[in-house]
């Protein structure tokens, strides 16, 4: 995918384990990072963690490096791309290690040197198989899908004043972290939860699953996971979601309330009149699978997460310096000035 993203081709077999071997070298934590980790307060949020990590090694960067010794616009990208190359490999790493450091008494996985991106994500977090397949679709589908949403467009916005990929990823998660941004999933998961928990153990019918959902509708709260501010029709990422717990998750009662709410929600929405979009999102669906899978922390998911959005946005500030993009300056306006522009004056 990070081939696709940078070259606009599907990569040959080959080209894939050549960008494999190179993330394999580059994907191992300077004990510095682990240092500044381990001196962090116990309980500080795993995304303040995570966004301090990557800031903490914006001394490697090369393109800082490049800016410094005389920079030059027609070759900056290969130092953006040099910077991405280092830093993208090491994220798994850094995520894998908080979660052991928080949730797992500190007690931490040898690195297999055998594995790939996801592969090794998953093995250092203590997760057997399938779940290497969760977390490379997980990131693949979380990567960034277009730069309006808050941590695509801050990525954006932080390396077009030239700060290089540290600063820019590490700014990125901090807007990641918002919660009318990254924890939607977490909203899903707590929403269906509830659901549960006045069910029991027991499936229920889909007329009390109607009637739970226009409670919630009556109440003033919307259905978390359904609509999107940009799509309209059913996300994509959902549906690719929803075919691997086809496959892995079809007796798990959490998919089974998952699989009803996928077509029961969308009629009620579209009669209610009020959603532009009553189809279900990413979100609707990525909670439940990490639960499954014993990964119950709900406040790490968006770690997850951020190293997906990574993936996109470090392939776009590579391209953002080839093309030599402009710093970005949003411009102010007065009232007065709206006032005109609408015709008002």
């Amino acid at each position: 995918m990070f081939h696709l993203l940078l070259t606009g081709d599907v990569p040959t077999e080959e080209e894939v384990l050549e960008i494999v071997e190179e993330f394999k070298k580059r994907r191992k934590l300077p004990q510095y990072v682990i240092d500044v980790l381990r001196a962090m307060p116990t309980d500080s949020h795993p995304m303040a963690m995570f966004s301090t990590a990557v800031l903490v090694m914006q001394r490697e960067s090369k393109f800082a490096q490049f800016y410094k010794e005389g920079y030059n616009k027609m070759t900056a990208w290969e130092y953006m791309l040099k910077d991405a190359m280092n830093l993208l490999p090491k994220l798994p790493t850094i995520a894998a290690y908080i979660y052991r450091l928080k949730y797992r008494s500190d007690i931490h996985i040898p690195e297999d040197p055998t594995q790939d991106f996801g592969g090794h994500f998953a093995h250092m977090m203590g997760l057997e198989a399938p779940f290497d397949e969760v977390a490379r679709m997980y990131f693949i589908i979380h990567a960034d899908h277009e730069s309006g949403n808050v941590s695509a467009h801050t990525g954006h916005l932080v390396a077009s004043a030239l700060s290089d990929p540290y600063y820019a990823i590490s700014a990125m998660l901090d807007g990641l972290a918002g919660p009318l941004h990254g924890l939607a999933n977490q909203e899903v998961l707590r929403w269906i939860q509830g659901m549960m928990s006045q069910f029991g153990d027991q499936l229920p019918s889909d007329e009390e699953i109607k009637k739970y959902v226009w409670d919630t509708l009556n109440s003033g709260q919307v259905i978390p996971g359904f609509g999107h501010a940009v799509l309209r029709k059913t996300d994509p990422r959902y549906m690719v979601q929803r075919e691997f717990a086809l496959v892995h998750l079809k007796d798990d009662l959490m998919f089974q309330y998952v699989d009803k709410l996928f077509n029961i929600v969308p009629p009620i929405l579209k009669e209610q009149g009020k959603a532009k979009n009553p189809w279900p999102n990413v979100d609707a669906h990525s909670g439940s699978i990490l639960w499954y899978y014993g990964l119950q922390e709900y406040e790490f998911y968006t770690v997850m997460f951020g190293v997906g959005r990574a993936i996109g946005v470090l392939s776009n500030l590579i391209w953002d310096r080839a093309l030599g993009y402009p710093i970005e300056r949003p411009k102010s306006l007065t009232t007065d000035m709206l006032e005109e522009i609408a015709g008002i004056k």
